[in-house]
């Protein structure tokens, strides 16, 4: 029961819930605020009869709905009726108003419309005016794009890529920004890197034309730039030489002074009308358009390629390096070929320092000492090597004044170049050599054009010539009238005069080599004594060897060495006065002439014995002795007696050698006369003598005996000329006068008659003369062996000579 009333219960509830449900439904379709679908859907989904209840609901809230309605149309019924009377009674107005209104606006659209065509005009000129407006805003912003490019577009075509690159710089950055909306600023802003690209292409161009350019305009670079450095060189050395007159001057002559003055401001004004009369200084700017370089460096700096551009134009001058620093294999034949390779060398190190100083970072310092040097090793190697091929004088001394010059001006531009003065000085040894060789030739031809006779002097006008050559002092000579004659033959002055030009050439080279007046004074001696006691000596001594030389010219060159011996003096005073540079200073280096001449004279007095000497064997030569005869001629040998006249007359010509020199030379000759004679007995191909040919060799050798007697040359003493032929007259004597057993008896004591005469020449002797007995005594008379004395002699002599063998025996053995 209870179960069962509480399912009444529940029923009862869910029947008021129900109630309350479709109520809320219907208040949620009236409201048309909530979706309806949600509303529908919770009343249909409960019981299954929801619908019909619902339904029901609803059509009960409709009635109610239509009974409200229907009171309110009651309500307000009359109402509506009088506002419907009021409606018919103002109809007729209306109607009229209507008619009214419609003419009205008939004649207002009649009347309007001239006004609604103007203001469609004005609308549209309006409409236009604010397009314009727009247009026009736009334009002032397009202008200035427009503008720029335009000016962009002339700047590249004229040429000018650096401004054209800050246009684009500011197109980029102002004025594009601001019309980027439009496609022809996307068109210039894709163009934009393209003519950058062409800008740095053509300036790369630019600067190739321009390296190769200056390439080709280096060495007239350098030949002014070499140029000015001369002239500004001989200026100041000009000023200096004038300031050191004035200085050297006596000071306390007021005159002179005064004279001096003017003539320094005469030079000064002759220099300054020169530089006015001048042309205009050019320099390497001058010379050479640059620009492309700046522009090519800015242009590349504004890209911000400026490294890759240092490193190419470094790159490229690099290579410029080498090729100006490659020599033409003919260089050293011309000095033009050297002036040429000086001249590109300066002109590429002066557009260095130019573009050092004008630009910053493109090359520095530092680059360009590694630059230089790196030349200055090639350039001081090419020098060495084509140096060396250079075989005149000349060609040498402008090289040294091309390479001073050259070294001048690098300096002047910053460069160091002690290594080029240092190597100079090689050059200068060489320098001396090539001049060593020119003046040797010119030795060897004064040498050939000599007549080695005394130089002849009519009247004192030819006299003061000569010594006006050469330093020649003879008081002796000066007392004597004209006309008259020097002692030395016309190559002393000429060969003085030549050594005094060999100083001058030498100095030459010295000069400019920035060095102290004591070191060219040491120069010039050193290369003098070269030239001295080396190609002089020779020349004098090849002169002497000479075979067409003969005893008058050797005396004669004697005498020239010993003139020219006394000069060497006055070369050292010479030296001094062009140096300044006393004699008496410690480090003054002398003159070796003395020795030279010294030497040259032994040499020629050597030649004179030598040729005496041969002169003598060619007269012993022709002696034609008979040495079979039984008796002499009574008289001496006609070849003796020429050649003891040759002699006579040679030593007369002595006379004006030094005492010494001709007694040598006349104890020479006779010695060696002597010692050939002595030969001519002994000679092995003789076999026998017969003792008229000992009488007549007899003569000869009293004839050479008187000879010496005669005195031939002054200043012997006593007989010592005759000591000459001693070893002669002894052995003579011995076979003249048969005296063998006191030449026996006496030998080896210091009194014998017989000392100067050697057992071993006298056996030898004797045995030729035994064989021309014995020949003799056949011919003569067949029963000459039963001569009593006859036989005697053969005995003798068969004993003397076993004695004279056991003595040569003991002195082989005692040796």
């Amino acid at each position: 029961m209870a179960r069962k009333s509480k399912s009444n219960r529940s029923e009862l509830y869910l029947e008021e819930n129900k109630d309350q449900i479709y109520e809320n439904a219907l208040a949620e379709i009236q409201s048309f605020e909530l979706p309806l679908g949600t509303t529908l859907r919770s009343v249909y989904d409960d019981q299954p009869n929801a619908h019909q209840k619902f339904m029901e609901k609803l059509d009960a809230c409709i009635r109610n709905h239509d009974r409200e309605i229907e009171k309110m149309c009651n309500f307000h019924h009359q109402g509506f009726v009088d506002a419907i009377t009021e409606l018919l009674k103002v109809r007729a107005d209306a109607e009229k108003l209507k008619v009214q209104v419609t003419d009205t606006n008939r004649r207002l659209q009649d009347a309007g419309k001239e006004v609604i065509a103007q203001t469609e005009e004005i609308i549209r000129c309006r409409v236009q005016q604010r397009n314009i407006t727009t247009v026009v805003e736009k334009l002032q912003l397009c202008l200035p794009v427009l503008e720029m490019y335009s000016k962009l577009k002339e700047q590249m075509s004229v040429k000018r890529y650096y401004s054209a690159l800050k246009t684009m710089e500011q197109l980029e950055n102002l004025y594009l920004p601001r019309v980027s909306q439009y496609r022809f600023c996307q068109i210039m802003i894709e163009n934009l890197p393209k003519l950058r690209e062409e800008i740095k292409e053509i300036s790369m161009s630019d600067l190739k034309d321009f390296l190769e350019s200056i390439r080709k305009h280096s060495d007239r670079i350098g030949e002014t730039a070499m140029k000015q450095a001369q002239q500004q060189k001989t200026f100041s050395t000009a000023l200096q030489k004038q300031n050191n007159v004035n200085y050297g001057r006596n000071m306390h002559l007021g005159r002179n002074r005064i004279l001096e003055s003017k003539n320094e401001i005469t030079l000064k004004r002759t220099f300054e009308d020169e530089d006015e009369h001048e042309e205009e200084v050019l320099t390497a700017q001058d010379l050479v358009d640059f620009s492309p370089v700046y522009r090519c460096l800015h242009i590349y700096s504004v890209l911000g390629d400026g490294e890759i551009f240092e490193n190419y134009y470094r790159k490229q001058r690099r290579k410029q390096a080498r090729l100006v620093l490659q020599p033409q294999s003919s260089m050293h034949e011309t000095v033009e070929g050297y002036r040429r390779y000086f001249s590109q060398i300066v002109g590429f190190f002066v557009v260095e320092d130019h573009i050092l100083h004008v630009t910053q970072g493109l090359v520095t310092r530092t680059y360009t000492d590694e630059l230089w040097n790196m030349a200055l090793s090639k350039i001081i190697a090419v020098l060495r090597t084509h140096s060396s091929y250079c075989n005149d004088p000349d060609l040498v001394l402008e090289l040294k004044n091309l390479i001073v010059v050259f070294a001048d001006t690098l300096q002047g531009y910053g460069f160091p170049v002690n290594r080029l003065f240092d190597l100079l000085f090689e050059i200068r040894d060489q320098y001396n050599e090539t001049l060593l060789k020119k003046w040797s030739g010119l030795f060897r031809d004064i040498f050939e054009a000599d007549n080695y006779s005394p130089i002849p002097v009519a009247n004192e006008e030819e006299y003061r010539i000569v010594i006006s050559k050469f330093p020649f002092q003879d008081p002796e000579l000066d007392k004597q009238s004209f006309p008259k004659k020097l002692p030395m033959s016309q190559s002393v002055p000429q060969i003085y005069m030549q050594v005094k030009e060999f100083i001058y050439a030498s100095l030459k080279f010295s000069e400019s080599l920035h060095r102290s007046s004591t070191e060219i004074d040491d120069m010039l001696r050193k290369s003098t004594n070269l030239l001295l006691t080396r190609t002089l000596s020779s020349c004098l001594q090849n002169l002497i060897k000479k075979p067409h030389i003969g005893l008058t010219e050797l005396v004669q060159i004697i005498i020239n060495t010993t003139h020219l011996e006394q000069a060497c003096k006055y070369l050292e005073d010479f030296i001094s006065n062009i140096t300044n540079i006393s004699q008496l200073t410690v480090h003054t280096a002398r003159l070796y002439g003395l020795s030279t001449f010294k030497d040259a004279r032994h040499a020629a007095e050597g030649e004179i014995y030598t040729k005496l000497n041969q002169k003598i064997d060619e007269f012993i030569q022709i002696a034609d002795y008979d040495w079979t005869m039984s008796e002499s001629d009574g008289r001496a040998s006609g070849y003796l007696m020429d050649l003891i006249n040759f002699l006579r007359s040679t030593f007369q010509v002595f006379t004006h050698l030094p005492g010494k020199v001709a007694q040598t030379a006349c104890m020479s000759a006779c010695q060696h006369l002597s010692m050939s004679l002595m030969q001519m007995l002994l000679d092995s191909e003789l076999k026998q003598i017969s003792m008229g040919a000992i009488q007549q060799f007899n003569l000869d050798v009293i004839q050479c005996e008187l000879f010496a007697s005669s005195e031939p040359v002054p200043g012997f003493q006593g007989d010592t000329l005759q000591l000459a032929f001693i070893d002669l007259r002894q052995l003579l004597d011995l076979f003249m006068v048969w005296d063998w057993s006191t030449y026996l008896a006496d030998y080896g004591q210091a009194t014998s008659k017989y000392l100067r005469v050697n057992p071993s020449t006298a056996l030898t002797l004797l045995e030729k003369v035994h064989r021309g007995m014995k020949d003799s005594s056949k011919k003569n008379n067949i029963f000459a062996q039963f001569r009593k004395n006859d036989r005697d002699k053969q005995k003798l002599i068969e004993t003397v000579v076993k004695q004279l063998r056991s003595l040569v025996n003991g002195m082989s053995q005692h040796t």
